[in-house]
């Protein structure tokens, strides 16, 4: 690692990759960077997007005093062809030329890790393993080097572009998915081989030349594990238990935060993700507890989304978005981590069901009563119009409760969801 930037430096610059805008970036790396005194450098291939989407939360935080909800002084928004790690590296040469050498190169990004990863290497900056990288977001290349490390890994097979979809070994039921698919896209459950046909062709005529995976199904509790690490030290922050959809689609429905720092398989968890090469940065970690086993569904080498990652900020008390940008400026993590527990926090997320125009729903408020804080953010506003995608864009809104009880937290989120009406007509 090469040796720490300096914040708050007058000439200290960070280059942050993007593609479409996120509560992650707009609400917890942006104001971040500003406490730490970055000129931030955005690299989109989306930028009026992001334009609109800080001129909107600057509005909406607009009289909460000095530092809430502040952005960088100095904030850049440059078009580029992200995914292309080659005109990432031009673009960052130009700003390198124009106003000298950034602090860090960093994304959240599922699709531009990767890119950032070289980008960072190439400038002779802080970052991830490329090849790391790389491993995590391809989930076939992520079984491989599990099975190589000697540890416990799904039984799957790749499906190349053209590949029939037959004779793959891998047992029924099988989840199909894309091989660097995110949010639970166009990820199925297939029963035998003429179901997994079937959903081959849809998803294929969907992504033209895109590869897919078949796994087995892994039938137990869900869980994450939300890990922070600088390269040398690896800290297990947080774990939630998740609960999806039934099969055949997989939609997280609720996040409920567990009350200790790691979940039922932990160390198992952590000598999968040391095997992977990861441990720089955030990572997010999705796992099924199966008999005693930590089975490993994916690793999203990026913090946790869905303002889940707003939301353990708080629970922890813990500058969590300051701390992933300080490990990317080269800056080593504290030994031990100071942070809050017995905050119980639930994320709840209203789906829709069916497609068609969001009529009515509830505007964003926040309430507190019986020792629960509800805090409930519009995802999609009314008078839109949407397909139904069976992913988490079918999100209309999410509700964190947060408070000490367990039993409280439930009660408080029933009766807001029973108190309140998403109509959605044709």
């Amino acid at each position: 690692m090469n040796e720490a930037a300096t914040p708050n430096d007058a000439c200290a610059g960070l280059i942050l990759l993007a593609r479409n805008p996120t509560d992650s970036v707009t609400e917890g790396f942006l104001p971040a960077a500003a406490r730490l005194g970055l000129a931030v450098t955005l690299l989109t291939d989306q930028p009026d997007a992001h334009r609109a989407a800080y001129e909107r939360y600057a509005c909406e935080r607009r009289g909460g005093g000095p530092s809430a909800g502040a952005l960088p002084g100095r904030l850049e928004i440059v078009p580029c062809d992200v995914r292309d790690f080659r005109a990432v590296i031009a673009r960052t040469a130009a700003q390198v030329r124009r106003v000298g050498a950034p602090a860090a190169v960093f994304t959240n990004s599922d699709h531009l890790q990767v890119q950032a990863a070289l980008a960072a290497d190439y400038f002779g900056l802080p970052g991830k393993d490329w090849r790391a990288a790389l491993r995590t977001k391809n989930k076939a290349e992520l079984r491989r080097g599990l099975a190589a490390a000697g540890l416990d890994t799904v039984r799957s097979a790749e499906l190349a572009p053209g590949d029939a979809p037959a004779g793959h070994g891998v047992p029924y039921p099988g989840v199909l998915k894309p091989r660097e698919g995110v949010a639970s896209e166009d990820v199925f459950l297939v029963a035998d081989d003429a179901e997994l046909a079937a959903r081959c062709g849809e998803i294929r005529a969907r992504r033209p030349g895109a590869a897919l995976v078949l796994e087995e199904y892994l039938d137990g509790p869900l869980y994450t594990l939300e890990t922070l690490g600088d390269g040398h030290v690896l800290h297990p922050l947080a774990s939630f238990r998740t609960d999806i959809s039934p099969p055949p689609h997989f939609i997280e429905e609720r996040l409920t935060l567990l009350p200790e720092p790691a979940g039922p398989r932990t160390g198992q968890v952590l000598e999968h993700l040391r095997a992977l090469g990861v441990g720089f940065g955030a990572c997010h970690t999705e796992y099924v507890d199966q008999g005693g086993r930590a089975r490993i569904i994916e690793v999203n080498y990026r913090a946790i989304g869905d303002r889940c990652d707003l939301a353990l900020a708080e629970a922890l008390d813990l500058p969590l978005f300051e701390l992933i940008l300080r490990t990317h400026l080269g800056e080593p993590l504290p030994d031990a981590l100071a942070v809050r527990r017995g905050t119980r926090v639930r994320m709840e997320y209203v789906c829709a069901d069916r497609d068609g125009t969001l009529k009515a729903a509830p505007e964003a408020h926040v309430q507190e009563a019986d020792g629960v804080r509800l805090d409930y953010r519009p995802l999609r506003e009314t008078g839109e119009r949407h397909p139904l995608y069976r992913t988490n864009r079918d999100f209309l809104g999410v509700l964190r409760a947060t408070g000490r009880d367990e039993g409280r937290i439930d009660a408080a989120v029933r009766e807001f969801l029973a108190a309140h009406c998403w109509e959605i007509v044709p």
